[in-house]
């Protein structure tokens, strides 16, 4: 009888060779020519399209994979999207009208979900209960509904999944882990997060939206769970902009930055958010804040004598696409842009013999010595951050190994994604219940 490829690393995986960590070239050549790794694409976006497929094309050689089929209830984005990895992969591939169509494929493997922000959790639930490891990007949910569901179902599945927050496999942020959780930071005292652009069409659509017909599409599985309401072309392309269907600047940009926080603490979510701001140049419609601040406070729960304050700002009317992220201690600070750990702003021996005490100040070094140079770009179309973080997961669906950035990484980040929604939405103070796994608003749960 024939072996599948699911099969075969069932039972390789119970072996005495099992055991044994391959690379993921070595693996892929064990596997014989027709046991390519099949994949289908769930949503064909313009992040799929300029980002994570010129990430898999790099890779999907070596690693004896390959795209089978397009998932996309948008007819237009379907047929361009087959037409697309045809021309790209040289073979055909299957154009399918929604999810249901897409998982009746027999031997399908893993899937990319580039879908709206809202989408993401419920479509990575389909994809792990229809028996495929997942590449799904952020925001991962932007509710605790979701995110707890989803969190459940992939525990449950012992799928791959990947979380597409690629700064965790870019090395520079792998050295700055490093170097804060071995202690050599020493304790972070406040986290500086700013990411500033001025792109009218980053997030409208206006060309593209008047070629959508509620007849070429399914607005209603486009809704998923979302209360239902009359057809909304804008609504369908230009989600980012609409509550429920995106949180706007949290989830498209601050769950990259925030989830840094948490990687290098080690800590799962803020203690409290407080939130400002709103619409205040793009006067178009939108609902989601062209203009954010946000502040966090975060330390162990058991211990509200310690911890640390994070800032996050955005606005998207004026800036040069230059998003910062800096750590400070008192002995110095950790920039993320400038790829350097400084005595900067750490105290000096005048400041500490005053007080009797000792001076403390970080050594200068540079991250880029230890890792290749990363510039950390919302333009990630084909990026070395992207590019090693597909191939982290195409690695670790050989290998069954747990990806750099596992389900827990989205679910932490959502955590302080829906605290900053349920902030900005009240006026109030958000904070998370850790028992119940809900996020808190003046002692009731928030609900959108």
């Amino acid at each position: 009888m024939k072996t599948s490829r699911r099969n075969f690393i069932k039972r390789t995986s119970v072996a005495a060779l099992g055991a044994i960590a391959f690379s993921a070239k070595s693996y892929a050549n064990i596997l014989g020519a027709n046991d390519k790794v099949r994949v289908g694409v769930v949503g064909f976006s313009d992040r799929f399209r300029n980002s994570l497929f010129p990430a898999f094309n790099f890779h999907y050689q070596e690693l004896n994979f390959d795209i089978i089929a397009v998932s996309d209830i948008w007819k237009k984005r379907r047929e361009e999207g087959q037409a697309f990895l045809k021309g790209k992969l040289s073979h055909d591939v299957r154009a399918c009208v929604n999810n249901d169509e897409l998982y009746t494929i027999k031997d399908l493997d893993a899937v990319f979900i580039s879908t709206a922000d809202f989408q993401h959790a419920l479509h990575a639930i389909e994809g792990v209960k229809a028996g495929c490891d997942v590449y799904c990007e952020k925001p991962f949910a932007e509710t605790m509904e979701d995110n707890r569901a989803a969190l459940k179902a992939i525990k449950e599945s012992n799928k791959i999944v990947q979380i597409g927050s690629q700064r965790r496999s870019g090395t520079n942020y792998r050295a700055a882990a490093e170097f804060i959780r071995q202690g050599k930071f020493g304790d972070i005292t406040m986290v500086e997060l700013t990411w500033n652009v001025n792109q009218p069409g980053r997030w409208r659509r206006p060309n593209l939206v008047a070629q959508l017909r509620e007849e070429d599409t399914d607005w209603k599985r486009f809704l998923l769970n979302r209360p239902f309401e009359a057809f909304d072309a804008r609504k369908h392309l230009e989600y980012r902009l609409f509550w429920p269907y995106s949180s706007g600047m949290p989830g498209q940009w601050m769950s990259h930055q925030i989830d840094t926080v948490h990687w290098f603490s080690g800590l799962k979510h803020p203690r409290s958010v407080v939130a400002n701001g709103g619409v205040y140049h793009w006067k178009d419609g939108r609902k989601n804040w062209d203009t954010t601040t946000a502040v966090f406070e975060y330390g162990p729960e058991n211990d509200l004598t310690s911890g640390f304050q994070v800032t996050f700002s955005s606005r998207m009317h004026n800036g040069d696409e230059n998003p910062a992220e800096i750590y400070f201690s008192n002995g110095g600070e950790l920039n993320l842009i400038t790829n350097t750990i400084s005595a900067h702003g750490g105290l000096t021996e005048r400041s500490a013999k005053e007080m009797n005490m000792s001076a403390n100040l970080l050594p200068t070094l540079d991250l880029s010595t230890l890792s290749e140079k990363v510039v950390a770009s919302a333009n990630t179309g084909g990026d070395v951050l992207t590019s090693n973080h597909v191939r982290n997961w195409m690695e670790c669906v050989r290998s069954r190994q747990q990806p750099n950035a596992p389900v827990e990484a989205g679910y932490a980040h959502s955590i302080a994604n829906i605290m900053t929604t349920a902030a900005s939405h009240t006026g109030m103070k958000a904070t998370f219940d850790e028992k119940t796994q809900e996020v808190m608003v003046n002692g009731k749960i928030f609900t959108y």
